[in-house]
């Protein structure tokens, strides 16, 4: 097995860095919703520390601020928290982990950190990927929200200095070597097609859930063939 070089592990932490920066710093505008939506600055930085899944939290502070049922709330920000489970399911077999760090890795698998893991080519270098992204978001994200919780609207919108697109031009370039690949073209069109129908008739966050459906249709359609070709050709001699 060929062992990556330390310059694939470096890029990767700085790939896990600049995500972290660009995704964190957009946790001011959090910090500053989450106390005007009526909670206190330990309870807003609560939900980063544990929740730690920006559409969730966005999505529960919207309804409790706007006076709606906290059921409702833990409902929506659950539904919306769903695909970090099924990022788990596939980096599980790259993190390989066991025990307190399997636990921790599940607390940092967000979109940020399964991002940056998946654009690296070999295992160990995903690893490191997963870790540096995780790490970089988690650690920003909260730094900042208590800067918001603080501060509160004293700083503005972000969204007026463009922060609140920060994260997610860090996220296409983070999957843009993939669209030389047929499968990622195909998977990236899709999604497309998926959240923009999505869009308008559901909530806030649903249509990126939605659009994940995307890669599974890919990824069935694509095992299709092989898996024809294991039944017909089955391994081993029995004779």
């Amino acid at each position: 097995m060929t062992h990556p070089s330390p310059a694939a592990h470096a890029d990767a932490r700085r790939q896990g860095l600049s995500v972290g920066v660009a995704t964190g710093v957009y946790g001011i505008s959090f910090g500053a919703l989450g106390v005007a939506s009526g909670l206190d600055v330990w309870q807003t930085m609560a939900l980063s520390l544990l929740l730690f899944t920006g559409g969730s939290q966005f999505a529960f502070i919207g309804i409790i601020g706007s006076g709606g049922n906290p059921v409702t709330a833990v409902a929506t920000s659950t539904l919306l928290g769903i695909r970090n489970g099924l990022y788990g399911l596939q980096l599980a077999r790259v993190l390989q982990l066991t025990g307190w760090r399997r636990a921790a890795a599940a607390h940092l698998t967000i979109d940020e950190s399964t991002a940056v893991a998946l654009a690296q080519t070999q295992p160990q270098v995903q690893r490191t990927g997963f870790w540096a992204g995780g790490l970089g978001v988690f650690t920003f994200w909260n730094l900042s929200t208590l800067v918001g919780a603080i501060v509160g609207n004293a700083i503005g919108d972000p969204r007026v200095w463009g922060l609140d697109a920060a994260a997610a031009a860090a996220f296409v370039g983070l999957i843009w070597p993939r669209l030389r690949e047929r499968t990622g073209r195909v998977t990236a069109a899709l999604a497309a097609v998926i959240a923009l129908i999505a869009f308008a008739p559901t909530p806030a966050g649903v249509p990126v859930l939605l659009a994940a459906i995307a890669a599974v249709v890919v990824g069935l359609v694509d095992s299709a063939p092989s898996r024809a070709r294991d039944i017909e050709q089955p391994e081993g001699d029995f004779l």
